[in-house]
């Protein structure tokens, strides 16, 4: 524990890397889980590679919390974990189902030792399983919602993104505030009848009673806030409570990088999520577009339900929605919300389901969505920061216009 007033950083190690480095010392630090007791204490983490020597199987192990020169070879029969010896084959044969078939087409059994080009891809897919996982339980962490978010990666050796961080809300740049205070709330017992704030405001309820959308693409959403007397129980209170559903943050097969998928059915004009990231002007949003143009990513979300002054830029800073994939014919629908910000240049960007989605579906919105007016392609006033380098489209859809922007 540090003395009172010390300066204290967070530790850039895992606990798995400081864990080694105690037992290759011979250290106890129980506050990273090693004690006396399990000092010395073997348990396999996963396998590097395999033989066969005289007519017996090995596995080279690492061992969990020991560093990689402390790995041995075992013979298969003293390995009691199915599951680890399973994965190994099951990446073993996935590889070489790619590269070395007979004159059949089927894989070669007679294997008496692995080529190092074969093991070294099973360690560095054993690593990236071990990077996605704990990424996971971060994002699980962080996540301030009730719908679960979960990782998967099969298609490549693709690790967790490099300079993301998972936020719950905006996160406003240096000269932009994004957190507003309501000033009046309803005074509704039945929000349905009663004089609600979308009523203040001059616009129509959104929700019907099953908390789905009954207005269409372009009518803002006006929720309950702070200062209302309705309960958490309120029926004009649907977006400010988060993603509802299990998500999943998965490698697409066709070159699109990461995208999100749902784990449970979605029924139509159902909230989804919310698209959040670092609040910036126009003016920061045109020079980061350039940077972003160069690099083939679009990630500004400009934020002009009357104005075009501030920009969402979920590049760094951002939740699940940052890893939704484009689409000319998408499944999710853009509506501006407000709720304790009434600032009409900072709404919230919800995305609705625009039809009934299923289990496992991926998840999309059109990149040239707005949450106001006029939706058709011709209508769309893209901001400066993406005009200039036009993205092809991926998303294979019969409808697709060719590019992102």
């Amino acid at each position: 524990m540090a003395a009172r007033g010390a300066w204290c950083v967070p530790c850039l190690a895992s606990q798995e890397t400081l864990q080694e480095m105690c037992r290759k010392e011979k250290l106890i630090c129980k506050c990273i889980g090693i004690t006396k007791r399990n000092l010395n204490r073997y348990e396999v983490e996963y396998l590097c590679d395999y033989k066969i020597k005289k007519g017996k199987e090995y596995f080279l192990v690492k061992w969990k919390g020991w560093p990689e020169s402390c790995n041995t070879w075992e013979p298969k029969d003293n390995l009691k974990c199915s599951a680890i010896l399973k994965q190994f084959h099951t990446d073993l044969y996935k590889y070489l189902s790619r590269v070395q078939f007979n004159n059949r087409g089927v894989v070669k059994d007679s294997i008496k030792f692995l080529d190092p080009t074969v093991s070294d891809y099973i360690v560095k897919k054993a690593k990236q399983r071990i990077a996605l996982r704990r990424w996971e339980e971060e994002l699980k962490r962080k996540k301030n919602h009730n719908g679960m978010i979960y990782v998967e990666n099969i298609v490549d050796l693709e690790g967790p993104p490099v300079d993301f961080y998972y936020i719950n809300d905006y996160k406003a740049s240096p000269g932009v505030i994004t957190l507003g205070e309501a000033i009046v709330g309803c005074e509704c017992t039945d929000c349905f009848t009663g004089k609600c704030c979308p009523t203040e405001a001059g616009v129509e309820f959104a929700y019907n009673e099953q908390k789905q959308l009954k207005i269409p693409p372009g009518r803002p959403i006006y929720e309950c806030n702070s200062r209302c007397k309705c309960g958490p129980d309120c029926p004009n209170r649907v977006v400010q409570k988060g993603p509802p559903y299990s998500l999943c943050i998965f490698r697409t097969h066709n070159g699109r990088g990461w995208g999100v998928q749902t784990l449970q059915k979605i029924k139509k004009n159902s909230f989804v999520m919310e698209y959040v990231g670092e609040v910036i002007t126009s003016e920061e949003a045109e020079r980061r577009g350039q940077q972003y143009d160069s690099r083939g990513i679009t990630y500004l979300f400009d934020l002009d339900y009357e104005s075009d002054e501030f920009t969402v830029d979920a590049a760094r800073y951002g939740n699940i929605s940052h890893f939704v994939n484009h689409s000319c014919d998408p499944n999710l629908q853009v509506f501006n919300v407000f709720i304790d910000n009434l600032d009409v240049r900072l709404p919230r960007i919800a995305l609705f389901s625009t039809r009934h989605i299923r289990a496992g579906e991926e998840l999309t919105f059109d990149y040239q969505m707005k949450g106001y007016g006029d939706l058709s392609s011709d209508s769309i006033d893209m901001s400066p920061a993406r005009k200039r380098a036009r993205t092809a489209c991926k998303c294979g859809a019969a409808t697709c216009r060719g590019f992102l922007n």
